[in-house]
């Protein structure tokens, strides 16, 4: 693999890293640059989830270091998660991609708005549904999260941050350390069933991966220390970014090819 690839690869994993610990979306630039590097859009699908699986390793780990994970709570959200991602990533469907970005895109904007608007009730946390017992709604919830996560997994950050922000109850930290949790029970499940059709580069996957990890510590550590506010801007500013490209006022892929010819 030539140098230049290797630089890409690290300097593109610690942006996703860190977005994706943070807020969501991340793979749209890792799966992009995969595909830009040579492999098939199936096997960036794959390779991507090996970086993923030990950043999000990495985050969730540092996370309970900093004893900002409900792990109970996350475990109730990951079981019903994990097994969606099994029949997404097993079962092929004649899916949309163009229609799922858009929907992501909404959702991304329907987010912000509660950012925004009365932030107190929503993204500061709220005690009364926290300490609310899990109901069969949030198995139901998750499992279609889980499901469209082991079909498409871009963009999964977002609906896990809505579901555990608003339906939850956490504040946007605690919010961010389950999502990586989920994330990190789920993949690996997923990432099986492309290694079992020979979809995984592993070379990629693994160079990539390294600079996820560093993304990744560098934004679980950041969110516990300046947090909800500030986890909060970078949402915002990687929502506006993403749904541009969702809503196809610009393409990074155009972008990263320019910046690979080049």
């Amino acid at each position: 693999m030539p140098i230049a690839e290797i630089i890409l690869l690290i300097v593109a994993g610690v942006m996703v890293g860190f977005i994706n610990t943070l807020a969501g979306g991340g793979s749209i630039i890792s799966l992009s640059l995969l595909m830009m590097l040579g492999l098939p859009a199936s096997i960036a699908n794959g390779t991507n989830r090996v970086a993923i699986t030990i950043q999000t390793l990495t985050a969730t780990t540092s996370f309970r270091q900093q004893k900002v994970l409900d792990l109970k709570k996350a475990i109730h959200m990951a079981i019903p998660a994990t097994f969606g991602s099994i029949l997404g990533a097993w079962f092929a469907v004649d899916i949309n991609e163009e229609v799922f970005e858009k929907a992501i895109g909404v959702v991304m904007l329907i987010m912000l708005i509660f950012i925004f608007y009365n932030p107190k009730k929503y993204i500061y946390g709220r005690e009364d549904i926290i300490e609310k017992p899990v109901t069969w709604r949030t198995y139901v919830i998750f499992f279609a999260i889980g499901l469209y996560g082991g079909f498409l997994h871009m963009g999964v950050g977002y609906f896990l941050l809505t579901a555990i922000v608003i339906g939850a109850g956490y504040d946007l930290v605690k919010a961010n350390a389950i999502k990586v949790f989920v994330v990190f029970a789920y993949v690996p499940f997923s990432l099986l069933v492309f290694i079992i059709y020979d979809q995984v580069d592993w070379l990629y996957g693994l160079v990539l991966a390294i600079g996820n990890v560093a993304g990744a510590l560098i934004a679980s550590r950041l969110a516990v220390s300046k947090g909800v506010d500030f986890v909060k801007w970078v949402i915002v500013v990687v929502i506006l970014l993403t749904s541009g490209q969702m809503f196809g006022l610009y393409d990074l892929r155009e972008f990263i090819d320019v910046g690979i010819i080049k």
